[in-house]
């Protein structure tokens, strides 16, 4: 069983999560995200959160199962905290802005 894949995803107010038409559609307050489903694997959406089974033990299925957990999960948060890079800089004579 896969340690990412068995962990559900937790629905912040104010998010959506619908599946269907080999699809998954994220909606939130910074827009709308969609991924198409792989195969191999089925999303249950309940309780304020989205969880992944395999519908098989085949080796694609598990490598999928993963997969659509963490895809998920990044389009939660990207609709929800949005995009942020920080940037370190170290060192002497460098100018940034």
């Amino acid at each position: 069983m896969s340690r990412i894949g068995k962990l559900p995803v937790a629905m912040p107010s104010g998010v959506t999560v619908t599946v269907g038409d080999g699809a998954i559609k994220v909606k939130g307050p910074k827009g709308e995200l969609s991924q198409a489903l792989a195969s191999g694997v089925e999303l249950t959406v309940a309780n304020g959160q989205v969880n992944v089974a395999r519908k098989d033990d085949s080796r694609q299925s598990r490598a999928n199962h993963g997969l659509v957990r963490a895809l998920v999960n990044n389009m939660v948060t990207g609709v929800t905290k949005g995009f942020e890079r920080k940037l370190d800089i170290q060192g002497v004579g460098f100018k940034s802005e």
